[in-house]
This record gives C-alpha cells, structure tokens and sequence, in this order.
C-alpha cells in the first residue's frame, strides 16, 4: 500500500512538472487567448445562473385593500368564472395559463387586504414576484384614497420593488358601476397625496442615500412625485372590470389586464 501512495505520488509530481514545462512553452499570445476565451465561458455561466434565478420569480401579487375585488379578479384569470365576494383571511394562489405568442405560466397570488395580514403576506411572497397587480375599487376610492395612497406608497418604497425592477399595474377595478372614478383622476390624486406621505416620510429617513430600513426614496427630489419618475420601476394604470357588465361577458373588462401579465412573462 504505501509503495503504490509513493507510485500515485510520484505520478502526480510528473504530471505537473510536465504541464508546467508545456504551459512555458506556450506563445503568450496563444494564452491570452485561452485566458479569454475561459473569461467568456464564466461569463455565460454565470448569466445562466442569473437567468435562473429570475426565472424563480414567476409570480404576480394581488393585492389591495379590502372589497376592492381582488378574489374575484383572480376567480376570473385562473378558473375563468365567477364568485361570490368575501373577504379573505388566507391568500389563494393557482396558474394563470399564458396566452398569445407566449407559452408557458405565472403563478398568481391573491394576498389578503385586511389591515392586519396584508403586510405579512407581503413579506412573505414578495420575493417570488415577478409583477404586482395593486387592484383599487373605483366606486370607493374617494373614501379610501388616504389608505391606498400608503399602502401603494409603502409597496414601492420597498427596495425589493427597485432592486429587482418589478413591473405594478393599478387596475381600477369596478368600472361597471356609474360612480367608479377614471384611471386617469385616480393617477392624478394619488400623486397628490402620495407627495404629501413623501414629504412626512422624507423627514423620518436617516440615511444620505434616502434610505432607511430598506426603504426608498420615491420619485424625483425636488419635484413633485410623478409615478413616471420611479424608472427602472414601471407603474402603469388600468381599467377593469373583475364583474363585468353582466356574467355573459366572458373575459369582461379583463383584457388590459390579461395583456399586461403576458408582457411582464
């Protein structure tokens, strides 16, 4: 045994005293380029395994505030059908199948409204999201817009939203009803009121960088808060209607919707 260690050892001592004398030989210009070429090799590895993990992100949260329809928004884009509406205590997640020149799914996730739960569901899903559907109820949302405007700005001052450049979509949901506000007038009062929670909450972050506790500054400073000022972060504004007109719709008022998570696959 310890003739045949001496015979492996040797073996090996020859093995690199001959690599090292072949690799001396080599022209420089021959292991500049094998450099390279090793360079690129480890740089498409390693861009795979980024690409992987982005392809783990296969989730779009619903989530809002209470009634603001969001179980029957994900009733509709997963099962294709109506429900009765009820407040949720637990999240409900199934597959929404791709449509168009897309193949494949998304996962979505209706993530309960309630004051209590909402921002422990969110910290728990959010870092499988690879969009956020923010569904507002426009009948309501006159009453409601000090609430959504926190919980809207909240989400988007989560650097997790910044840091993997997520894609929001605002559905004002409930179009169907004659009282329901326009996107265009919910974007624009918003704006108005997330300025405001903007200036109160600049006041409170301690560090240079405008963060604190992995929160973001939101917007541009100086100016008024415009969501178009939270580039790589895309907040777009839809309207929908999870209900439609009537339930022979089909698909109702869904299709902004439907198009928006086939971009964002």
């Amino acid at each position: 045994m310890e003739d045949r260690r001496r015979v492996e050892n040797f073996d090996m001592e020859r093995t690199i005293h001959f690599l090292k004398q072949e690799l001396s030989k080599q022209d420089p210009m021959v292991l500049g380029v094998g450099v390279a070429v090793a360079v690129v090799i480890l740089t498409i590895v390693f861009l795979f395994i980024l690409a992987r993990r982005k392809n783990k992100r296969n989730s779009v949260l619903l989530v809002g505030l209470c009634d603001a329809g969001k179980t029957l928004l994900f009733s509709r884009l997963v099962h294709n059908k109506y429900i009765n509406s009820y407040t949720s205590i637990k999240e409900n997640s199934g597959i929404y199948q791709l449509t168009g020149r897309k193949k494949g799914a998304l996962v979505v996730i209706d993530v309960p409204g309630n004051d209590r739960q909402r921002m422990q569901f969110w910290d728990r899903f959010k870092n499988q999201a690879r969009g956020i559907i923010f569904v507002v109820d426009s009948a309501s949302f006159q009453s409601e817009l000090k609430e959504v405007a926190e919980f809207v700005y909240t989400l988007l001052s989560d650097h997790i939203i910044s840091q993997h450049k997520l894609s929001v979509l605002i559905a004002c949901n409930k179009q169907d009803m004659a009282v329901a506000k326009s996107s265009k007038i919910i974007q624009e009062r918003l704006e108005k009121e997330m300025n405001t929670l903007r200036v109160s909450r600049a006041a409170t972050l301690g560090s240079t960088d405008g963060s604190s506790g992995g929160e973001v500054f939101l917007g541009a400073r100086g100016k008024e808060f415009k969501f178009s000022q939270l580039s790589p972060v895309t907040v777009e504004f839809a309207e929908c209607s999870a209900k439609g007109t009537s339930d022979e719709d089909g698909q109702g008022e869904l299709n902004i919707v439907e198009e928006w998570m086939n971009r964002i696959a």
